[in-house]
């Protein structure tokens, strides 16, 4: 008997994700490029299951069912268009090959067109919930050639998480790189809630001075509340787990952040689309700022930098931070959907806000309660633009933003810093600002550039330069623009 699916790959995700289908009565064959990973596999954590080994690409794609469906788990980037190169001679019309990684969307786009000239069927499915996910039910959001769909859907979404309804967290989301375009925005917002969090702790640890039995503490009850998700579920785990010595580990960990590039992306993407993305750019930034760990050590010794305690009720100022950190972080998810609609509408994608939102209700990194609360704005309403325009989550802002307020306040008062919680508040007084500063701007930019202006007195499109110093001309800049 021949095998539903293969797998490439054999690191942490490739062998929970092979372990999963095999649990979930799928034959699964597995390869390795260093086949001894195939044995040690088969030996170890597969024995005893019906995992197939193959031990070279040829015997992978023999050992399959047509139409061959193959999944790649393996690094982003040259690595995946090295064995789709070596995978096309040996695979029929109507093939699948899918790419199970963290790749840069454009490549998806560009080997789902590839790949179709010579008759073979590409996904690009974005995977999300880290070895536990990958074992027990990740997120999965699969783009690329549509009519491949049918073929992997019985598996994805048996292996996928479900919500408590037992809807699986996988479905279609769209064409070409659709699919990791969307767990590229998914790992943007985890960037962003991450340093949210981590704002709300230095808060707590270096402003009110709490210890870290009372932030386990504190942790633990916010996963009781609207706050309820994965990342501060962990969050609580580790401010309360102790190293050999009895001490907190996490106070023992140097604080340099790492980053693989799909914050970074995400970034990008959005300044290309013209997308305010400005809390989750700010927490890819702070990343960036704390691998500066010996030019800040040096320049907090030359500035002579100290937190101000900061005085008060702390059960007052704790709840404040819960509210100050449950607004910001509908901010995140605001702003990365109108990331996912303007790319959506850019690349006439269609997609469905509300049901990316429940692909991200259960099994991913930023799973959290009130996904179910997205997904119920956008049902209502699929035209939302703006997530805080929804009644539910417009109360919510409402309620929170004078504790919210306040926190960001008193962060910059006691010299604490706090990126990302600053800029969301910013970001939503920008975007009920009726009238910003930029008529200002455009005045600038005429003077020095002639690149003109719109008046309010006159009809949108039309546009004026003004001879401000009276010794320029009267020609407006049209090649090019600031």
């Amino acid at each position: 008997m021949k095998g539903d699916i293969g797998v490439i790959g054999l690191a942490v995700m490739g062998q929970n994700l092979i372990l999963n289908m095999n649990d979930h009565g799928f034959k699964v064959v597995a390869f390795n490029r260093t086949t001894s990973k195939v044995d040690d596999f088969l030996n170890g954590a597969a024995k005893g299951t019906e995992i197939i080994g193959a031990y070279s690409l040829q015997d992978l794609v023999n050992k399959l069912e047509k139409p061959r469906k193959i999944m790649m788990m393996v690094r982003a980037g040259t690595v995946v268009d090295d064995f789709i190169e070596q995978l096309v001679p040996l695979l029929d019309q109507g093939d699948i090959i899918i790419d199970g990684g963290n790749a840069n969307y454009p490549d998806s786009t560009r080997r789902t067109h590839e790949l179709a000239a010579k008759g073979i069927r590409f996904i690009g499915a974005g995977v999300s919930g880290g070895e536990e996910g990958a074992r027990n039910g990740p997120s999965i959001m699969p783009g690329g050639h549509e009519s491949a769909w049918t073929e992997v859907k019985p598996i994805f979404q048996a292996i996928a998480a479900k919500t408590p309804e037992g809807e699986p967290c996988c479905d279609w989301v769209g064409r070409d790189g659709a699919g990791h375009f969307v767990k590229m925005v998914h790992n943007g917002i985890e960037y962003g809630d991450m340093q949210l969090i981590c704002e709300a702790y230095q808060f707590m640890k270096d402003g009110l001075g709490l210890s870290y039995n009372e932030m386990h503490d504190i942790f633990s009850a916010w996963n009781q509340t609207e706050l309820d998700s994965y990342l501060v579920e962990i969050t609580a785990d580790i401010l309360g787990y102790k190293d050999e010595n009895g001490e907190p580990l996490v106070e023992k960990i140097l604080d340099t952040a790492g980053q693989k590039g799909t914050g970074k992306w995400t970034g990008i993407n959005a300044l290309d689309l013209g997308i305010p993305l400005t809390l989750i750019s700010e927490a890819v930034f702070a990343r960036c700022v704390s691998a500066f760990k010996e030019q800040r050590v040096r320049a907090g010794a030359l500035f002579g930098k100290t937190i101000t305690p900061i005085g008060g009720g702390k059960t007052e100022w704790v709840d404040a931070l819960r509210q100050a950190l449950l607004a910001s972080k509908i901010i995140s998810y605001a702003q990365g959907f109108m990331l996912i609609r303007e790319a959506s509408e850019t690349n006439h994608w269609g997609l469905n806000y509300g049901n990316t939102a429940l692909l991200w209700r259960e099994g991913c990194i930023i799973r959290s309660a009130f996904l179910g609360n997205i997904r119920d704005a956008y049902e209502t309403n699929p035209d939302l633009v703006f997530l805080g325009s929804d009644p539910y989550f417009k109360g919510v802002l409402e309620s929170c933003l004078p504790a919210w307020r306040k926190v960001v306040a008193k962060a910059i008062e006691s010299g604490i810093a706090m990126p990302c919680m600053a800029s969301a508040i910013t970001f939503l007084d920008g975007y009920t600002t009726e009238r910003l500063p930029a008529n200002l701007l455009q005045a600038q930019r005429d003077y020095f550039g002639a690149h003109t202006y719109e008046r309010t007195d006159r009809p949108r499109g039309e546009f004026f330069h003004t001879n401000w110093t009276g010794t320029g001309g009267d020609t407006a800049s049209t090649t090019y623009d600031i």
